[in-house]
């Protein structure tokens, strides 16, 4: 994935991109990053990319009869704003990452960890 950017919550702002590999706009942890030497020039980014985009609705609380009802309300779904939004970074990210020899096909493979290899001793 690319790192975007540091939202101001601390988390980092990541993407595949969706076109590459199928990874979408996501706040990750900085622990849960391993950085590489590689580095892409990227074009301004929307200011709409903020913690406020990732903020989950509250749920309406139940009351006790419907505490044991089973649930029947709907998956999520992404709004249309979101799928906007990933497309219109795709559009700025895939040309800078096509433009770096290799970068493409290193995003799309599976990265793993095997007995005895330690992410902190590797160069990539």
């Amino acid at each position: 994935a690319v790192v975007l950017k540091q939202l101001p919550s601390g988390l980092l702002l990541v993407t595949g991109p969706y076109k590459i590999n199928g990874v979408p706009l996501r706040r990750v942890d900085q622990a849960y990053v391993i950085a590489t030497s590689t580095s892409v020039e990227l074009p301004a980014l929307p200011d709409t990319l903020t913690d406020a985009l990732f903020k989950r609705k509250a749920k309406p609380t139940k009351n006790e009869k419907e505490m044991f009802v089973e649930n029947t309300a709907e998956e999520p779904k992404i709004s249309a704003e979101k799928i906007a939004l990933q497309k219109e970074v795709d559009a700025l990210v895939v040309p800078a990452v096509k433009s770096v020899d290799m970068l493409q096909s290193y995003l799309r493979s599976v990265f793993t960890l095997r007995k005895g290899q330690y992410p902190h001793e590797m160069k990539f």
